[in-house]
């Protein structure tokens, strides 16, 4: 392997480059600092779709259930830029008001994750949409559970078309 043909994952790329690469003024820097969040995410969020994650051992995911969901986003037209990935083992206070007010999350997806967890106050089954506090929500296991079982993925794939329209 010569150094003249490495190939970075879009994952490792983001990670190296976590700062901007341009030199802002100092009015666009403070802009840049009061919209950050105070919870540890992995992605742009641009079109506010939060994806609730629990990890204990890495910060967001393994690296094998991290491709699998880069391959669902995929799927459904989205990329890194467009979502924000939150391991709740990591972001402790994390609720569903912090989604709202901090992340700005307009569409919630919970891999793993159970409502009473993030303080919702319902309770809904996997698989199925559920809007709330001018939020949508679609709960599933991990996605380990997923990656792992064909009718797990097909449910997942028939309610991700309905939850973003596809």
């Amino acid at each position: 392997m010569s150094l003249d043909n490495i190939q970075l994952t879009p994952f490792l790329l983001q990670e190296l480059f976590k700062k901007s690469l341009i030199e802002l003024d100092a009015s666009e820097l403070h802009e840049e600092r009061s919209s950050a969040s105070s919870f540890t995410i992995l992605g742009n969020n641009r079109k506010r779709i939060i994806i609730l994650v629990a990890d204990d051992e890495t910060l967001y995911l393994p690296d094998e259930q991290l491709n699998f969901l880069l391959g669902i986003l995929s799927a459904c037209g989205l990329t890194m830029e467009d979502v924000a990935i939150v391991n709740t083992k990591k972001n402790r206070n994390l609720t569903y008001k912090a989604i709202e007010l901090e992340l700005k999350g307009a569409s919630i997806l919970l891999f793993g994750v159970s409502a009473a967890q993030i303080n919702l106050p319902i309770e809904f089954p996997h698989y199925q949409v559920q809007s709330f506090n001018n939020q949508t929500y679609l709960a599933a296991p991990v996605l380990q559970e997923i990656q792992d079982s064909k009718v797990e993925k097909t449910k997942l794939w028939n309610c991700l078309k309905q939850f973003f329209a596809i």
